[in-house]
């Protein structure tokens, strides 16, 4: 589709939208706001911040247990910040979000969106979904470590590869 036949279908889908919120009826193909429709898929990260908290109480009883120890102010609140950063990465859930051309993701330096043209393939394996790249290291979602429903999403990301023709491969 071109960009201006894209804009008028967009902007008679919100015309519709708005009428149609009027009379308590659900939306098409949009959300609420506006924007198109994604699938979102949130998984849970729990290693890292289990892997911090161990490291955490490793340095406490390391410093506390030497013979000259003082205890200080300082240490406490550091040990206190370490503390709160296990829980902001504990509550920050990691999503994998499958767009209309686009692939989007959070990544430790915050959210990456990958577009269609920069993937290479997909491949799924038990557990285990792999978007590789054709520059850059792959996306790697899995069900042991950040807990994402692999099977919803390797359904989605199948139609995804369909519709943009990209190789698509189950192991």
């Amino acid at each position: 589709m071109s960009r201006t036949w894209e804009r008028k279908v967009r902007k008679n889908t919100n015309q519709i939208n708005k009428a149609r919120k009027k009379h308590g009826v659900s939306q098409i193909g949009t959300t609420s706001s506006g924007k198109p429709k994604t699938d979102r898929f949130t998984g849970r990260n729990y290693i890292f911040p289990i892997v911090l908290v161990l490291m955490i109480g490793m340095y406490t009883f390391m410093v506390t247990s030497a013979p000259d120890f003082e205890p200080s102010t300082m240490l406490w609140v550091t040990i206190g910040c370490y503390l709160l950063l296990a829980l902001v990465f504990l509550l920050r859930r990691p999503y994998i979000s499958i767009g209309k051309d686009y692939i989007q993701t959070r990544k430790m330096t915050g959210d990456k969106q990958l577009p269609v043209s920069n993937i290479k393939g997909i491949s799924v394996q038990k557990g285990a979904i792999i978007i590789m790249q054709q520059k850059g290291a792959n996306w790697v979602f899995s069900r042991l470590l950040n807990r994402y429903p692999t099977d919803e999403i390797s359904a989605k990301l199948k139609d995804f590869a369909k519709i943009h023709n990209l190789p698509f491969e189950e192991k």
